[in-house]
């Protein structure tokens, strides 16, 4: 028997976490607590198995190294839907990355959401179906399937972002979420029927990624159908220009920021465009697309980071910012492979950078959330020389900060190098992505900036409101724990990935890979001068931030210190404008528009139908007079009305 067979349970165990807490849970635990205790005995068994599958998968125990495993699940007129399991080296992956950072953040909440009371039964049951249904969508054998677990996980996304509900701020930004976010799932939902026909009623992965070329309508359709699929991956992973989202999402609890951010919902977006790669590499202009788009995000969100005060906010853009990367990445490496078949760095680069930032980005959020939950602010502006009280989480927060600046021999450093390394090699091929290279080279330097902004200005110096610091006191075990294990990742698992051979690993079928030993990689990587470009930004990222934030010597006033400079800083804080665009769009367009339908509807349809009814009741009220109860009358009508046909007989007739 082999692991993969029993991979069906893996979103099961914490859907069933999800029964029992939320819909038992009052008869099942006496304290709210047990819950919680339940959905982590729940999401560790599903890591478990997830890391036994994976181990089986990566390793080659399962013959083939791709397990497929389906059912019939509904059948119509010439077209058979199935449900089941499709496990090839991708889905290891992020079955590793989505179970194990789940289960430390379930852990984290023990300690994170202790105060509140009777909610964390909801907390934990919501929690636990999101854990589900992204295993679900992880695991699903075709597209159809793997939609419905996406409009799931858009749905707890809902839930959880509005967590506190009676907050007017949370509720706004959970709709807010949702309604974005459809707009492309609307997009991903344009590009399966698309393929549907296309693939003559076809989605599953088994047989579109072996019969790509039976495609019928065309590349154009195709390059169409794959433009509207990336389109899911941009309300999904927030990407410009459906990017503004994500930040008003912080409005949840941290522990939900950190399980958005590193395993689950924005991860989606790059899932499926890495899902879908055997058909996007065959629609060139879809990929340029994706790297374009991919480079713009980076580049934007980091820019609009680099002078917020809100330090889960800050996060936020940089997980949009590194999605971005990521993006830029799958994008670049599916343009190279039309040209040279040369694709497997920029798709291997992209998914290595998916594994080490949910590590580092889990870290960062949930070292936010411990000291959040220290001082009860977000406003950077009012911490300061938290250091001396919350010592492990200073340094543990130092190590994501270090990895996500991409300073050597950190995580974030190998997979953010191979992804500039990529883009700069295909600038041969076209020179927009010469453009694209600086753009990514630009964004490094604002992100060691920005993040050891945050970090000075929140655990060095002296405090800057004495009450908050008066009262801060490190985290409970149940929250460092988890830290200091994601701490550890931070830092080894670009090396552990690179001495497993990932690049090896994690390549598709329809890929050469290298034969490179893992000190090989290390030694060509440092060779390379373009390395030393990549340093040398973050290297200057991190000094400015000490300079201003640190040493003071750089007074951080100097840049609203003209008008120019204002408006430039307040174009920042605005969002540049997106934010209100979107208002402005909802409440003129989209409101306008809905009172114009509900004008037509009032008075055109229910005008049509009302005066149907009116005019019926009218002559009803008519002949309702002749209806008298008196036979003289009836017989008078008889005789009426037989005299008036005897008439018109003889009038016809005579015509006749």
């Amino acid at each position: 028997m082999y692991w993969s067979e029993l991979a069906w349970l893996i979103p099961i165990l914490p859907l069933i976490s999800f029964v029992l807490v939320g819909f038992l849970g009052n008869k099942l635990f006496k304290r709210a607590e047990n819950g919680g205790y339940v959905a982590i005995l729940m999401a560790a068994a599903a890591c478990f198995l997830s890391l036994m599958v994976a181990y089986e998968i990566l390793s080659g125990g399962y013959p083939g190294g791709l397990f497929k495993q389906s059912l019939n699940w509904m059948s119509v007129p010439g077209f058979t839907f199935n449900m089941g399991i499709y496990i090839d080296n991708l889905t290891a992956l992020m079955l590793i990355v989505v179970s194990f950072v789940a289960t430390l953040v379930v852990i984290y909440s023990v300690g994170y959401m202790h105060e509140e009371g009777e909610k964390k039964r909801r907390y934990y049951a919501i929690i636990s179906l999101f854990i589900g249904v992204m295993l679900g969508l992880v695991l699903a054998s075709n597209f159809l399937q793997m939609f419905i677990f996406w409009e799931l996980v858009g749905l707890c996304s809902y839930l959880l972002i509005g967590f506190w509900y009676t907050k007017p701020s949370a509720a706004s930004a959970a709709k807010k979420a949702f309604l974005v976010t459809r707009i492309g799932d609307i997009m991903f939902m344009l590009g399966l029927f698309i393929l549907f026909v296309g693939f003559q009623g076809n989605l599953d992965f088994d047989y579109i990624f072996n019969n790509v070329d039976a495609f019928v309508g065309g590349n154009e359709l195709l390059t169409l159908g794959t433009f509207f699929i990336f389109g899911g991956a941009i309300g999904k992973s927030a990407q410009f220009p459906l990017h503004d989202w994500l930040p008003d999402a912080m409005e949840g609890p941290t522990t939900v920021s950190a399980l958005i951010h590193a395993a689950t919902m924005v991860k989606a977006g790059v899932y499926l465009v890495a899902r879908s790669y055997p058909v996007m590499v065959e629609t060139p202009d879809t990929m340029l697309i994706i790297a374009v788009i991919g480079g713009i995000t980076a580049l934007m969100a980091a820019t609009m980071a680099l002078n917020n005060p809100n330090i889960k906010r800050v996060l936020a853009y940089s997980t949009i910012s590194q999605l971005g990367y990521m993006f830029l990445a799958l994008g670049t490496g599916g343009y190279l492979f039309f040209h040279t078949q040369e694709a497997n760095v920029g798709y291997t680069a992209g998914m290595f950078h998916l594994m080490n930032h949910a590590f580092f980005k889990a870290l960062l959020f949930l070292s936010a959330g411990a000291f959040i939950h220290a001082v009860h602010t977000e406003d950077m502006r009012l911490m300061g020389g938290l250091g001396k009280k919350l010592k492990i989480t200073k340094w543990v927060m130092l190590m994501g900060c270090i990895s996500i600046a991409g300073i050597p021999v950190w995580s974030g450093f190998f997979s953010k190098d191979e992804i500039l390394a990529v883009v700069f090699e295909t600038g041969a091929e076209n020179p927009l992505f010469y453009l694209l290279y600086i753009m990514g080279v630009l964004t490094a330097f604002m992100t060691a900036f920005y993040m050891f902004r945050l970090w000075f200005m929140t655990f060095t110096g002296e405090p800057r409101d004495h009450h908050a610091y008066d009262h801060a006191h490190e985290a409970p075990k149940v929250m460092w724990v988890p830290l200091a294990i994601l701490a550890v990742l931070a830092v080894v698992s670009g090396l552990v990935g690179i001495f497993l051979g990932f690049e090896n690993l994690i390549v598709p079928t329809m890929f050469h890979a290298h034969e490179a030993t893992p000190i090989d990689v290390i030694i060509h990587t440092f060779e390379e001068p373009l390395t030393y470009v990549s340093i040398a930004v973050a290297v200057l990222g991190i000094a400015l931030a000490y300079l201003m934030y640190y040493r003071k010597t750089i007074n951080p006033d100097a840049f609203v210190a003209t008008p120019a400079r204002r408006k430039v800083y307040d174009l920042l804080l605005a969002r540049y404008g997106f934010t209100a665009a979107y208002d402005w769009i909802g409440l003129k367009l989209v409101y306008g528009l809905s009172k114009v339908v509900d004008l037509f509807d009032r008075k055109v349809i229910d005008g049509i139908v009302n005066g149907f009814a009116a005019v019926t009741t009218r002559l009803g009220n008519f002949l309702r007079r002749g209806q008298t109860g008196f036979v003289q009358s009836y017989a008078a009508l008889v005789v009426a009305g037989v005299s008036v046909i005897v008439i018109l007989l003889i009038i016809f007739g005579g015509l006749i």
